[in-house]
């Protein structure tokens, strides 16, 4: 074999190599996952990087491909929180608890945790518009759904972040339950500086 056809060789094995990589980490995941969960997790990583219109996008993307998404469901309450929406996030995790509510299996695992996480973002929407009862309750019943998928943040994002003690569902449902035993006169249920540092769930 000469130079020339050995050189050939190699060129068309390293275009053959890079189509199969291309075909292994773009095309099979969107042939092998279910309907919309290729555009809800793209919707993730722009949600994650800011890009709240691209996100949107993406996630009435997946629900057109599979009406009632809950990843894409979720994904949509999240830009809608991020982007101060709060009457359109409220209405999106409402009905994204009725839906599961509905048809959620009791050995679905996944599914659980995300009804904790749309109960757990529900009250945050609603503490941030000082509905502190209705906050409480949904709390509540994201810690009785599964309190697990609400815990803080691991030691890895405390470091990174910066937050060594960092609010938790249980420890916001703690102080607004406390508060609430107060006279009104006396109670502190709100500090902007602190209340915009509440983690949202998506597990």
């Amino acid at each position: 074999m000469n130079a020339r056809v050995l050189r050939r060789f190699v060129i068309l094995l390293a275009i053959a190599t890079g189509v199969m990589l291309t075909v292994w980490t773009i095309v099979l995941p969107m042939v092998r996952s279910p309907p919309g969960d290729y555009e809800t997790r793209q919707g993730d990583i722009l949600l994650g990087d800011g890009k709240l219109d691209e996100a949107l996008t993406r996630f009435d993307e997946a629900l057109a491909a599979s009406p009632d998404h809950r990843g894409a469901l979720m994904g949509r309450a999240l830009v809608f929180i991020q982007s101060e929406n709060y009457p359109a996030a409220e209405a999106e995790l409402t009905y994204l608890i009725r839906f599961l509510t509905r048809s959620l299996d009791r050995n679905d695992i996944t599914g659980r945790g995300v009804l904790a996480a749309a109960y757990a973002n529900r009250g945050i929407v609603r503490d941030r518009a000082g509905q502190y009862q209705k906050a409480l309750e949904d709390y509540a019943a994201a810690l009785q759904t599964d309190e697990g998928t609400l815990e803080g943040p691991g030691l890895f994002e405390k470091i990174i972040y910066g937050t060594p003690r960092p609010s938790t569902v249980r420890k916001r449902a703690l102080y607004i339950h406390e508060q609430l035993q107060l006279p009104p006169e006396k109670r502190l249920l709100r500090v902007p500086e602190i209340d915009r540092k509440q983690r949202m769930h998506k597990p």
